[in-house]
């Protein structure tokens, strides 16, 4: 089981009034550090193998402050890196709410291409790719962290629930939030989404035997509690 922290990065001055996508130079606002302290503060009990991040400076930023007195660096992989928004980079989203392409970013999403940019589809392409590669990479009883972007972050969540890209705007990835998937042979488990608070604790990888007993039959790690079973407290 390999288990991935999927970070948002903090808030800039940029978020949410605009579309930043990959404008250089957009760093956290003090918002946006002061989220990403409280983050890592947060998930300092947990141990990480790795952290890797978008190469963009407010997800460097946020990664960054996680790694501080950490044994591992941060590893850069551009996988991670914000949807290619093209000529909409830099643009208010209030204006952009205007253009025939954001009903079907809304709606429609695996046949948005932006224009100058990249496809929606291709974003969630090469952002599961990447984890797939870090999951082999690092083996199935790692945990590490990658710090992305809220279209990123959903996109790869969509993939781990097996739903069609046009259902990602169903799923909400805030500013300095935690979705926790843990991968295993057989599918993905969501642990959690859009986490903004609360401890860690149920996030330590189970030790011991890689089984347990529901009902007098053995089943692995793998396997879903038919019934949602007891969770792990």
């Amino acid at each position: 089981m390999t288990t991935v922290l999927l970070v948002r990065h903090g808030l800039t001055a940029m978020t949410g009034p605009v579309l930043a996508g990959w404008t250089p130079g957009v760093h956290l606002d003090e918002r946006g550090r002061e989220q990403a302290e409280a983050l890592a503060g947060r998930l300092g009990p947990l141990e990480l193998d790795a952290i890797v991040s978008s190469p963009l400076e407010r997800c460097q930023e946020t990664a960054a402050a996680i790694a501080r007195g950490r044994a591992v660096s941060v590893e850069t992989d551009d996988r991670f890196g914000e949807c290619g928004y093209g000529d909409w980079t830099g643009r208010p989203l209030k204006e952009l709410a205007k253009e025939p392409l954001w009903q079907v970013v809304q709606a429609h999403p695996s046949a948005a291409v932006f224009p100058g940019g990249e496809a929606l589809a291709d974003t969630q392409s090469r952002a599961v790719r990447a984890v797939r590669d870090w999951n082999e990479r690092l083996g199935e009883k790692a945990t590490y962290l990658v710090c992305s972007h809220g279209d990123v972050i959903k996109a790869i969540v969509a993939d781990a629930l097996g739903l069609h890209l046009d259902q990602f705007q169903r799923i909400t990835a805030d500013p300095a939030s935690v979705t926790v998937i843990r991968y295993t042979p057989l599918r993905p488990f969501l642990l959690r989404s859009n986490d903004v608070g609360g401890d860690v604790a149920n996030l330590v990888p189970p030790s011991g035997v890689p089984e347990h007993k529901d009902g007098g039959e053995n089943l692995t790690g793998s396997d879903a509690a038919v019934g949602g079973g007891p969770g792990t407290t």
